[in-house]
């Protein structure tokens, strides 16, 4: 659904995205603002700008980065509807590019070890019983990039967790701030357009990482 439900919408595409890759599909997306919408007079779920622009955001961290314009397309905001869908996509495609490189990695890894792109933290810090309660409010790429996706309208800041058992310190990728204490949570900073996402502080993925975002001019 092209809506911000838990049971059909933008939230329940990340279940399905760690669920199935526990599963044993490791590679894995879903339709960039979801696919269907109803326009019925006693019911209506369109597409909102606001909706298409945090799924492009959370796509951006996903296997393949890739649009659709739904069951119906004249209800739906497109990424082309307007400059500043334009732009946030030319935007998120860049950070979906930008680690390209572990992504390779990563499907090698999997072909070999059966292990998805998108992991649930469980399966890195399988000791953190916090890491347990979660479902869709956040997740790994491989083991060196957390992301934590706003999945709720209106919001622009959400709350990461950070687990137990981790050696580095998580970086934040856009204003650079450490988070040092395993087991915290705290409230990022999260408008459209800028994600929270982190990396393994000094490690060679989140270094290169950030050098593409430099190179691509959006960081």
């Amino acid at each position: 659904m092209v809506s911000w439900q838990a049971n059909d919408g933008i939230k329940s595409a990340v279940v399905g995205l760690l669920s199935s890759g526990l599963s044993g599909y490791a590679f894995n997306h879903s339709d960039i603002g979801g696919y269907c919408a109803v326009n019925l007079p006693f019911i209506k779920y369109n597409r909102s700008e606001e909706l298409l622009i945090r799924w492009m955001e959370l796509n951006a961290f996903t296997t393949v980065f890739r649009t659709h314009e739904g069951n119906k397309p004249t209800c739906n905001s497109q990424f082309y509807s307007n400059q500043r869908t334009l732009s946030l996509f030319a935007r998120c495609a860049k950070m979906y590019k930008a680690w390209y490189f572990y992504r390779s990695q990563l499907v090698k890894e999997a072909s070999q070890k059966g292990l998805p792109i998108c992991r649930h933290l469980f399966l890195h810090y399988p000791n953190d019983r916090h890491v347990h309660n979660l479902s869709y409010q956040q997740f790994l790429i491989g083991t060196e990039i957390l992301v934590v996706p706003v999945l709720d309208k209106g919001k622009q800041n959400v709350k990461a967790y950070f687990p137990e058992g981790e050696t580095y310190p998580w970086k934040h990728i856009w204003s650079g701030k450490l988070f040092t204490e395993q087991g915290s949570e705290a409230w990022v900073e999260a408008p459209l357009g800028y994600p929270a996402v982190f990396i393994k502080d000094g490690t060679s993925v989140g270094e290169t990482f950030l050098e593409n975002l430099r190179n691509f001019g959006i960081l």
